[in-house]
């Protein structure tokens, strides 16, 4: 558990540079043989990519690093519940296991769809949750900023 949270906590150390980029404040860190070897903040806006998930930008740095799209022996860590989109890159990746912060339910590709479970998909992915205080507490100041910005703005 104790690498868990440490894993966690560098996930959290990129949902704070986004929030300091005026990003969603979303993490993620991929590790593998309890070595970080990607990690990644979302950058939808500055890159004005939809894609630009914390999520997929660490899959693809990670892949890069292991030289193959199979990521089997990685596990991710990330602030928010992947969404439908990334959860999809995740299985598809061939991931061992994801640890997420807060829940969305929303967006959210185990909240919402259950994904994880769902017997039709042929790749088992080991889901956690982490109940995390600070990753909520990102999301919530991020978007009740953004309405008194609008509001005032």
């Amino acid at each position: 558990m104790a690498f868990q949270l440490l894993f966690f906590d560098e996930a959290l150390k990129e949902a704070r540079l986004a929030y300091a980029d005026d990003e969603v404040p979303v993490g993620a860190v991929v590790v593998s043989d309890e070595q970080i070897i990607a990690r990644a903040h979302n950058q939808k806006e500055r890159d004005k990519d939809c894609l630009s998930h914390a999520e997929l930008l660490a899959i693809a740095e990670a892949q890069r690093v292991c030289g193959d799209w199979r990521l089997t022996e990685c596990d991710l860590y990330v602030t928010l519940e992947p969404c439908v989109m990334c959860m999809g890159a995740i299985f598809h990746a061939r991931f061992r296991s994801v640890y997420y912060g807060a829940r969305d339910f929303k967006w959210g590709g185990e909240s919402l769809f259950k994904m994880v479970s769902e017997p039709r998909l042929n790749h088992r992915l080991d889901c956690h949750y982490i109940d995390s205080d600070e990753a909520a507490g990102l999301l919530t100041s991020f978007f009740k900023q953004k309405r008194l910005r609008s509001k005032h703005g």
